[in-house]
């Protein structure tokens, strides 16, 4: 990779880079390319996948098969009140909660 390669990336993305900016991004995805090269040259045959997860149940035979984990959904209508609302805060006034000042 190389800086014309970082100037078309950003032509694509639409934004502007400062020189030092773009030699940045180089140095950084070439930190991010070598990592990939490292974790691709792990040798992953003789791994073996894990023999439950929390989405896995025993069949019959005491085997754990994986399965999907399904729910309904539920319309939980939400019940509000005025006095509810009024009385979840310390201070009001006239019909009106009281809150501190932002600026």
């Amino acid at each position: 990779m190389d800086i014309k390669d970082i100037e078309k990336l950003a032509d694509l993305a639409k934004i502007e880079l400062t020189d030092k900016e773009k030699n940045s991004l180089l140095k950084d995805l070439d930190g991010v390319l070598n990592y990939v090269k490292q974790i691709e040259s792990v040798e992953v045959q003789d791994i073996q996948p894990p023999a439950r997860s929390a989405f896995s149940t025993a069949d019959a035979g005491g085997e754990y098969q994986n399965r999907n984990v399904w729910r309904e959904d539920e319309i939980k209508p939400l019940v509000f009140s005025r006095d509810l609302i009024m009385n979840q805060f310390p201070d009001s006034q006239d019909d009106f909660v009281k809150v501190k000042k932002i600026l």
